[in-house]
């Protein structure tokens, strides 16, 4: 993003030899002194891309801070007349609805990752309590998908257990809207500890990757003796 004449010079010669539509994904800017965001929207719309997504924070801010969404604003102004997606923070339809007030359109990340329902949500403009056991189900699906993607052997069930665990980082963050005391749940507010309904869905809420372990062995049987998990995810998510 500090090199805004070379970003320009190859988005153009990509939009030139492209089949397909080109689109640019960036930060607001690389850090606080640095907010470059605005200045390239003006840039990029002329390079043919036919749409730019900004997430709200910088790269120094990783998920330190939350989605500047009063700045997304004027890129989107800047971008005129192509098409801007806003992307930050989004893990509800209350989230989405306020969002929509700053951007043509958003993108969801994390809260995707999190809520794989946000989407019935936006669209039924309501919030879902979604049971361990509905919850569960997703996984079984995600674990049918993996088996048939890379095989049943045990290559094939170790690699299905790690994806479903990377992604199982991201899903223990959810809080059922029968256990929250207000909504709607904020993507970087760390919850307190609380127990679930349910056995399970207590295994779901926590933040210790053995228990994690221990829902994929539920799905695809005991892991190895020596198997060992770390997420990989390490960002800093929550505020602190």
């Amino acid at each position: 993003m500090d090199r805004a004449t070379k970003l320009e010079q190859i988005l153009t010669a990509m939009v030139q030899v492209s089949d397909i539509p080109v689109s640019v994904k960036m930060r607001i800017g690389t850090s606080e002194s640095k907010l470059t965001g605005i200045s390239l929207c003006e840039r990029l719309k002329k390079t043919g891309i036919s749409h730019i997504t900004v997430h709200g924070r910088t790269r120094q801010q990783r998920y330190t801070r939350l989605a500047d969404w009063d700045y997304i604003s004027k890129c989107k102004e800047a971008a005129d007349p192509v098409v801007l997606f806003g992307n930050g923070d989004i893990l509800s339809f209350d989230d989405y609805n306020h969002a929509m007030q700053y951007t043509d359109s958003v993108m969801i990340g994390r809260g995707a990752l999190i809520k794989p329902w946000i989407f019935s949500e936006i669209k039924e403009q309501k919030h879902m309590d979604m049971s361990s056991s509905e919850r569960m189900e997703m996984l079984r699906k995600f674990t049918r998908y993996g088996l048939e993607h890379w095989g049943t052997d045990t290559s094939g069930v170790e690699k299905t257990r790690r994806f479903m665990l990377e992604w199982m980082s991201f899903l223990y963050r959810y809080i059922p809207v029968g256990v929250l005391e207000v909504l709607p749940q904020k993507i970087n507010e760390r919850p307190p500890y609380y127990h679930g309904r349910d056995e399970t869905e207590t295994l779901m809420c926590s933040g210790n990757c053995q228990d994690w372990v221990k829902l994929s062995e539920v799905l695809l049987g005991k892991v190895p003796d020596d198997f060992n998990f770390i997420p990989k995810h390490a960002a800093n998510s929550y505020s602190n």
